[in-house]
């Protein structure tokens, strides 16, 4: 998250003695219940690295992008150390150098690998590590399944917050791994193409709503909600409008082809300064060759599709377009007060249906399209705290409270993000010149 952010920043960890898990919880939760969904997380995390070899898994592309090896052995150290290590009497570590090797950033719980270093842990191997999942998930679920009411209560809202973790790095898992297969030479596929269900773009349009005084933000206790989404505020917005859609491939495309790379009017100073830098001249794996353009994808290379949502911008690319085509980005406030008018998240492009890329949007469908799944959408909204947020002065306190500077958030979901972990008042966040995310571009304007 960063997500993440969550993934982004997208990991978290145990509170320190004394402290309150702010990051939300679900206390209805019955045990069998949650074991259900603690062995289904776990066994997605395990679908997505499968299709790996050992070498694919272990090697780290960028900085940014760990590799595949250290997020399933991380997201492991996870339960470990924060429900194991706390509430299982004389339990000893699987081994007492891992959490060196997979601690992510909590400064709470000692040293750690530097960050860009995770591509040289050859060892533990692939095996090793998942030797490792399976102790720590025997040990869960021995606990899960014969712990009493008031240890239930207290490791409950903390095996949530684990689950909701490790769904947060099943996306960068997948990320991460395009990210390192797109660097190959020979551009592997990850997994054959589904046959596309989307249909054509068709026309942008524009869709009103009223501002006023708004309430924003997760309010309901009984479900899940990261710190970050509370607590529930008032907002005043003024009258806008939103785009039916995201920006499409074929609509960015003419940005490109008007020079939108080349003419420093349409960008902010910082994202022009890092465009030349990176030497940007389209999304992230776009590759021109022959007059055509064609882009990486997780099922290999293959022509870009006009009518799939533009996709891989960074937060600079996205407000350049929209200066450029006289728009602007949302808001968040605008973001979340429009995304009550749609029906059913459950409709969008997620990553339970495997297609791991955007497709093109639904035809014959009123109002707003692909609010959720797909893209994440890039707001103009800095990450910052909530009216009235305090983060945690234990280690939960890193997990989302530190990272809000120099962050933009998106909302809504990828086709990379597991379909139970979204809601309208999610919040990621990541730092402007991103591009390995599903990050996509929603259009908005004032009325």
């Amino acid at each position: 998250m960063t997500t993440t952010a969550t993934t982004a920043p997208t990991t978290g960890t145990r509170p320190a003695t004394g402290t309150r898990p702010t990051t939300g919880t679900r206390r209805d939760a019955a045990p069998p219940e949650l074991l259900e969904r603690y062995q289904r997380v776990r066994r997605q995390s395990e679908k997505l690295v499968a299709p790996l070899s050992p070498e694919d898994a272990v090697v780290q592309a960028v900085t940014e992008a760990s590799p595949a090896k250290w997020h399933i052995a991380h997201v492991t150290w996870f339960f470990e150390t924060i429900v194991l290590r706390e509430h299982v009497p004389d339990y000893r570590l699987f081994d007492a150098r891992y959490p060196y090797l997979f601690n992510s950033y909590y400064n709470t719980l000692g040293e750690r690998i530097a960050r860009g270093q995770r591509g040289l842990i050859t060892r533990p191997t692939l095996s090793e590590v998942d030797d490792y999942r399976q102790h720590v998930d025997r040990h869960m679920v021995d606990l899960l399944s014969g712990c009493d009411e008031r240890t239930f209560a207290a490791i409950e809202p903390l095996t949530m917050i684990g689950l909701q973790h490790e769904q947060q790095h099943q996306e960068l898992l997948l990320t991460d791994i395009k990210c390192t297969l797109s660097i190959n030479p020979i551009k592997p596929v990850y997994q054959e193409r589904r046959s596309s269900e989307g249909g054509e773009a068709g026309p942008m349009r524009f869709i009103d709503f009223e501002g006023g005084i708004k309430t924003i933000g997760h309010s309901d206790a009984s479900e899940f909600a990261y710190d970050n989404e509370s607590p529930q505020h008032e907002a005043l917005l003024q009258d806008f409008a939103l785009a039916d859609r995201p920006v499409t491939a074929g609509e960015f495309l003419q940005f490109i082809e008007d020079g939108g790379y080349e003419r420093a009017a349409d960008w902010l100073d910082l994202g022009w300064a890092t465009m030349n830098e990176q030497q940007w001249r389209a999304p992230k794996y776009w590759y021109q060759r022959d007059g055509k353009w064609w882009q990486y994808t997780l099922a290999g290379l293959r022509e870009v599709d006009p009518d799939e949502p533009v996709t891989h911008v960074s937060y600079f690319e996205a407000d350049a377009y929209a200066r450029w085509i006289g728009k602007r980005l949302p808001t968040e406030f605008e973001w979340e007060t429009a995304s009550h008018s749609v029906t059913s998240i459950g409709e969008g492009n997620f990553a339970d249906h495997e297609h791991y890329h955007p497709l093109a949007p639904p035809n014959g469908r009123e109002g707003l399209r692909q609010m959720f799944g797909d893209v994440w959408e890039w707001t103009r909204s800095h990450y910052s705290p909530y009216p009235g947020y305090t983060a945690d002065r234990g280690a939960l306190g890193e997990y989302n409270g530190k990272f809000m500077c120099n962050q933009f958030v998106l909302r809504g979901g990828s086709c990379g993000t597991p379909h139970s972990h979204i809601r309208p008042t999610y919040r990621n966040f990541w730092s402007p010149e991103t591009r390995n995310q599903f990050s996509g571009i929603r259009l908005a304007e004032d009325r």
